[in-house]
């Protein structure tokens, strides 16, 4: 399956929930979702009744936009944390949670996950010193995650060095402002994950 390349705020609307899938616009009056908040398309001439099915597919739907994961990533991810030892809900979760992309949106180096993939496919994060431009890298604990030497000089960098002050991020990261380099200071728990985010549903829908 090929990435999704239409309307962001299409999938929001088709959920009929906000995934900050545009970072800032979201949470603006310019947000689709404030303006239409119907599905989209034509309009059903009868009500549709959802069943249980559809309600757990909306919901890895959700998990997978959100994260901008392709379907076979998301079963891979998925198998990881079913092979896993501990709950796979919560395993699978804390995977998502620890890809390269997402770190790099979490430490607010990108308005969404989308920019954050981008920021890293051109290669301008290190981690440890080391340049990696694979979004889903998974890190580890002690990992420091910095800016490229030659991307600090570009006009988006040094714009991002005068907005990231006082931003709030996650208690299972660190950052410093001065020297826009983030350490993962532990492996996030179930309290670290989005609580709008229901990694049970998914497992039931796998399971089936």
């Amino acid at each position: 399956m090929a990435r999704y390349t239409g309307p962001a705020c299409r999938l929001c609307r088709y959920l009929s929930e906000k995934l900050m899938l545009k970072g800032e616009k979201c949470s603006t009056h310019k947000c689709p979702l404030e303006k239409r908040n119907v599905p989209p398309g034509g309009r059903p001439k009868t009500r549709r009744r959802i069943s249980g099915r559809a309600l757990q597919l909306r919901e890895k739907q959700k998990i997978r936009f959100s994260y901008g994961v392709l379907e076979r990533q998301f079963r891979r991810f998925f198998a990881d944390a079913v092979k896993a030892p501990g709950i796979t809900a919560e395993n699978f979760l804390i995977l998502l949670e620890r890809r390269l992309d997402n770190i790099v949106y979490r430490l607010g180096f990108a308005d969404s996950r989308a920019q954050a993939r981008q920021i890293v496919r051109h290669g301008h994060i290190r981690v440890n010193g080391r340049r990696v431009d694979i979004p889903s890298y998974l890190v580890k604990s002690g990992d420091s995650v910095t800016w490229r030497e030659g991307s600090t000089r570009t006009e988006y960098y040094k714009r991002l060095v005068k907005e990231i002050k006082g931003n709030t991020i996650p208690g299972w990261l660190s950052l410093n402002e001065e020297l826009m380099t983030g350490n993962v200071v532990a492996l996030p728990s179930k309290d670290d994950i989005d609580s709008k985010f229901d990694g049970k549903t998914v497992v039931e829908y796998y399971s089936r």
